[in-house]
């Protein structure tokens, strides 16, 4: 976070190989969620994207007993996360694929307005895409068109080059 701080006071964006979200299900307290929320509101500028993350307990590492998160956290976590950056982008992330299309639906109900698609984040698997376009057609939801300009592109690798050389 030091990293993200200094960017940040520094005059320049978040870009995205800076983490602004958060993995809910480590064994935190309640306090410490709403900790992290509160750091990132209120920073100079909102975050554009607050992954919000369910632990995906992995088999031989040190949190592979630890408890699932409920929906309801997730539910909580997504709804304080828009109320308190509401031009964000709250992006329901890993640990979804433990949660059914209902439970989805809440999340995007509660303020999840995006979702990381394909097969792995990183480590863990990751909803199926095909099932990720199924839900959103019942759901009626629009999946928002990519966008890729050389601007935008160019101040990212900006960005990004000023965060690593802090």
């Amino acid at each position: 976070m030091r990293k993200v701080f200094s960017v940040l006071y520094m005059g320049t964006i978040i870009c995205s190989c800076c983490t602004t979200g958060g993995i809910i299900g480590l064994g935190e307290a309640e306090e410490d969620r709403v900790g992290l929320l509160h750091t990132l509101a209120t920073l100079p500028t909102h975050p554009e994207s607050v992954p919000i993350n369910a632990l995906v307990a992995v088999k031989g590492t040190p949190l592979e007993d630890q408890k699932p998160v409920e929906i309801w956290e997730m539910i909580r976590m997504i709804a304080t996360a828009r109320i308190v950056m509401p031009k964000a982008m709250v992006r329901l992330s890993a640990g979804r694929v433990r949660f059914s299309m209902p439970e989805q639906a809440l999340c995007f109900l509660a303020g999840a307005n995006s979702i990381f698609t394909g097969e792995k984040l990183l480590t863990t698997r990751n909803n199926d895409f095909d099932a990720d376009q199924l839900m959103f057609k019942v759901l009626g939801l629009v999946p928002k068109a990519p966008s890729f300009s050389d601007e935008g592109a160019e101040l990212e690798n900006e960005a990004c080059e000023a965060a690593a050389s802090i």
